[in-house]
């Protein structure tokens, strides 16, 4: 009889363990939100939203405010702070591992950086990038707390330290 109620209370745990599994990589995946605020005397604005993924964060939204066609250095900055007039308070590119500048996708490169973003004729960039290396979740690589920013001009990916993008024009807290 105690071999078969071990028996159920091991099908219960990894019922659980599986359940929890399914769980973080569904429905109930970690989100956030950032709402980018002007800066640096422009008129950008955004709503960007966050969610996690099996391999990565999924950061989907729009940007308006922004020169007509045109394209824009985009990042995940160090700090949660958008309080500086030209966004400065926002830090370095997040750099979790202490890598050089470069392009996602393309070798080594910050945490941070993500590819330019794209005005259309109107001023407004659709935004929708999975950021492989960061996660919403606790831990070194965790984004949440940190802040988007939006570069006046484009990156170049390759200028040390920060891909020579300009002023920081929207800022937003990923909360």
């Amino acid at each position: 009889m105690k071999t078969h109620t071990f028996a159920r209370v091991g099908a219960v745990i990894a019922a659980v363990a599986v359940t929890s599994a399914c769980a973080s990589l569904g429905g109930t995946a970690p989100k956030a939100q950032a709402q980018l605020q002007s800066k640096s005397g422009s008129n950008a604005t955004g709503t960007l939203a966050l969610q996690q993924k099996a391999d990565g964060v999924l950061i989907t939204g729009e940007v308006r405010g922004l020169a007509p066609a045109s394209n824009h250095g985009f990042h995940v900055h160090e700090k949660g702070d958008c309080s500086a007039a030209d966004a400065s308070s926002a830090g370095p590119h997040f750099n979790p591992t202490g890598s050089p500048h470069g392009q996602m996708g393309s070798g080594a490169h910050h945490g941070g950086d993500m590819p330019n973003i794209v005005a259309d004729k109107h001023g407004v960039a659709q935004v929708k990038v999975l950021v492989p290396g960061v996660t919403l979740e606790a831990g070194p690589s965790s984004i949440t707390g940190r802040a988007v920013v939006v570069h006046r001009d484009p990156d170049d990916y390759s200028t040390q330290p920060a891909g020579n993008a300009g002023p920081r024009i929207a800022c937003g807290v990923i909360e």
